[in-house]
């Protein structure tokens, strides 16, 4: 895992719409893995997406709601996959 600092994604959630997602590291989680917070992004009151969380083997899971699972699947990818432009 790669992304320790928030982060913007874009979310395909559907055939014509598309949603900023900001992705935020939870540093306080105190679990076995990383923890990440998910807003909508943009927004003066952000509404909360859920979180993915990750155990230490890489596997994740999605804690809320709102996202389907593909577009669960593209916020784990973009984390998974994520490389800091310096």
């Amino acid at each position: 895992m790669n992304l320790m600092k928030e982060a913007i994604a874009w979310v395909k959630r559907g055939p014509e719409a598309n949603e900023v997602v900001q992705i935020v590291p939870d540093l306080v989680w105190k679990g076995e893995g990383l923890c990440y917070d998910l807003y909508t992004a943009y927004e003066p009151a952000p509404d909360h997406l859920g979180r993915i969380l990750f155990d230490a083997a890489g596997y994740w899971i999605y804690d809320g709601q709102v996202l389907r699972i593909v577009e669960q699947e593209q916020v784990a990818k973009f984390i998974m996959n994520y490389v800091e432009v310096i």
